[in-house]
């Protein structure tokens, strides 16, 4: 079994991007199952259902989430009212609208579970261990079923803490992937116990920008001590950062490589 995971997907170029790579793409590596995280989809912030729906049509068959996700006034209520393939991290309170992990049924090839939790160092947000959280969904989601692929996306700042819950899930998992930080890391491999990882995707937008925000914001934001208001580039070239997980029986993987595209 073949599986995508597309880092941070930032607004209109990233959503771009998606559209002109991905199709091709799936056709190129014979992939089965192709993830997104989407908590950046609309104008770089959050998410919209028009957003969702527009790169659900270039071929991704999910998305995950994170602390972005419910920037937008009104989505809370559409996630909580419509099913929309979109998770919000399973480690929120459970007032929070929203899951944070799906089965997908891939036929022949299986099932896949879909998971998604927050990380908690430097994020300062009011969630839950996601260490003890995802124990629990192992446990409870396995008892009833089991999969061919278990694919958890860590959204979190820390790299530590990133690498601590790839090696504390070795062996349990399929992959780890890291997200949020939008830089994608040179570390994608095997874990010992047989989990991929890679400390963070990356993302999907335009090259020349600070993590997608137009980089003289960014710097005058660093150098004066005035408020800033946040803009997003939509400049050329668009980077398209991915990593491409394949799994063996026994939901183990056995290899994971980046998948990397420029459009200039």
């Amino acid at each position: 079994m073949k599986i995508l995971f597309i880092g941070d997907i930032v607004g209109r170029p990233g959503r771009t991007a998606v559209g002109q790579i991905l199709p091709d793409l799936k056709k190129d590596l014979k992939i089965d199952a192709v993830f997104a995280n989407g908590e950046n989809l609309a104008h770089g912030r959050g998410v919209t259902k028009a957003t969702l729906d527009e790169v659900l049509s270039y071929g991704v068959d999910y998305f995950t989430g994170g602390n972005h996700l419910f920037w937008h006034q009104g989505f809370s209520e559409e996630l909580k009212n419509l099913p929309l393939p979109i998770l919000r991290p399973a480690n929120y309170p459970a007032e929070v609208p929203g899951k944070g992990f799906s089965w997908m049924d891939l036929g022949k090839k299986g099932k896949v579970l879909l998971i998604n939790l927050e990380g908690r160092v430097f994020l300062n947000r009011p969630v839950n261990c996601p260490f003890r959280t995802i124990d629990r969904i192992l446990e409870e989601e396995l008892a009833r079923e089991k999969p061919s692929a278990i694919i958890v996306d860590f959204h979190a700042e820390a790299t530590s803490e990133k690498e601590a819950l790839g090696f504390y899930l070795d062996g349990r998992v399929s992959a780890v992937i890291g997200t949020h930080t939008h830089v994608p890391t040179a570390d994608a491999r095997i874990l010992p116990k047989g989990t991929a990882y890679v400390t963070d995707a990356g993302m999907v937008g335009t090259l020349n920008s600070v993590l997608g925000v137009k980089k003289e914001i960014i710097i005058e934001n660093l150098t004066l001590p005035l408020p800033a208001r946040f803009e997003w580039s939509e400049d050329k070239p668009l980077t398209f950062n991915a990593v491409l997980i394949e799994v063996k029986s026994g939901s183990r993987a056995n290899q994971i490589e980046r998948v990397d595209r420029l459009i200039e």
